[in-house]
């Protein structure tokens, strides 16, 4: 009984000491990984004004919580402001920010700012609007054309294949209102029928919004549907349908689900929405930020999809999540 009890307590002798040195390996590695700094990710919008953005805030702050990132929100006020964008992006390189996750304000003016950061060793990824030629990493947004080709069919369904157009893109230099002009135009070239009378932008102001469609409206009293591009362009573009009592008999399909449009789908002045998905955006641009920090392969463009929203479908389980992104989060 001796020799058997002598090795039993030599097996808990040496089980012991494995633990032991097993415990004390995850401690190791534990402090290693505290003491190891998070990285700052930048994510500059080319506003800060809409809920389009605020989704996409609101997917960076999930990506960057799971991947322990720290996260610097800032964006000029104005779509149009071009100089300030680049005065908040040559401040965030200065500062040293591990990565720059942005949405270029101009396509053009953007590449020489990126190009600087990316030779400072900053890795640069863009969403929603790229760079003109595209100098990031990744580009991670919609595929603005075909979702601008699938407008103008829902559109020309919406009218009867037949009648006169408006289109109300934003601003001319910004990659992401190119893409949605192009796109509508190609699209309707299906429908000779279809005539575009008029292109207008609204430089991402509801009140210039406003005008254009009224613009629109006088000079063309038998307009029988509007192509509104952004959540702007929609937004006002409502008002004046709704204000001279034309909703639902003027067509008006639109891009993004702002709460403004939402509310306009519902009471029928809106009567088509092409919705992005801002949140996977932002989610996604971070996620290829930090693997690019970590020297993992990240692919040069992610499609993040678009999906048609009509009254009939909008509380299907899939698009009520969809059009409520900020749920996600619990905000």
């Amino acid at each position: 009984m001796v020799p058997i009890l002598k090795k039993r307590i030599f097996c808990w002798a040496i089980l012991t000491l494995l633990l032991f040195v097993s415990v004390n390996q995850q401690a190791g590695s534990l402090q290693v990984g505290a003491g190891k700094k998070p990285y700052t990710i930048a994510v500059v919008p080319k506003s800060v004004a809409f809920d389009f953005w605020q989704a996409v805030k609101a997917g960076a702050e999930k990506a960057a919580k799971e991947e322990g990132a720290r996260i610097i929100w800032r964006g000029p006020s104005d779509e149009t402001d071009i100089a300030g964008q680049q005065q908040i992006l040559e401040n965030l390189i200065t500062q040293r920010v591990d990565a720059l996750v942005f949405a270029a304000c101009d396509a053009r003016a953007m590449v020489p700012v990126a190009q600087k950061a990316l030779k400072a060793g900053i890795k640069v990824i863009t969403i929603d609007s790229g760079l003109d030629p595209d100098v990031s990493l990744c580009f991670v947004a919609t595929d603005n054309i075909k979702g601008a080709r699938i407008a103008a069919e829902t559109l020309a369904r919406l009218i009867g294949y037949e009648g006169k157009v408006g289109l109300i893109p934003f601003v001319p230099g910004a990659a992401t209102s190119i893409e949605r002009e192009k796109g509508f135009k190609e699209g309707l070239k299906k429908y000779p029928k279809v005539r575009l009378v008029r292109t207008l932008y609204s430089q991402s102001d509801v009140q210039k919004a406003m005008q254009v469609t009224e613009n629109m409206l006088t000079a063309f009293p038998d307009l029988e549907g509007i192509f509104a591009a952004n959540e702007p362009g929609a937004v006002g573009a409502a008002r004046v349908l709704k204000a001279r009592n034309l909703a639902g008999k003027v067509k008006l399909v639109a891009f993004d689900a702002a709460p403004t449009e939402i509310k306009a789908l519902e009471e029928g002045v809106i009567q088509a929405l092409i919705v992005q998905n801002p949140f996977k955006m932002g989610e996604e641009g971070v996620k290829m930020a930090i693997k690019a920090l970590r020297g993992e392969k990240i692919p040069r463009r992610i499609d993040t999809g678009v999906t048609v929203v009509t009254k009939s479908n909008m509380h299907q389980p899939q698009i009520h999540r969809l059009l409520y992104p900020l749920e996600v989060t619990g905000r």
